[in-house]
């Protein structure tokens, strides 16, 4: 999944704005208490998704980041 990883986490970005369920963390079990964000430990939920952003980090630099949302009028 290397060379794919970005394009599995764009096509995750777009089912979570199309299904409105945030996907889960999995094996979360012990979040750090320093670090107060709304996890989504092993479970998908629902949610009012509208935005989403995915990053990737590549080797040699190769980084990018996209963000996508509901087309207009949808």
């Amino acid at each position: 999944m290397v060379a794919a990883a970005g394009a599995t986490e764009l096509i995750t970005c777009v089912l979570a704005l199309r299904d409105q369920i945030l996907p889960p963390t999995a094996n979360l079990t012990t979040p750090d208490p320093e670090c107060d964000l709304d996890y989504v430990p092993n479970e998908p939920r629902r949610a009012d998704v509208n935005i989403c952003m995915s990053n990737s980090m590549g080797f040699g630099g190769q980084n990018n980041t996209l963000i996508i949302t509901h087309p207009p009028g949808g």
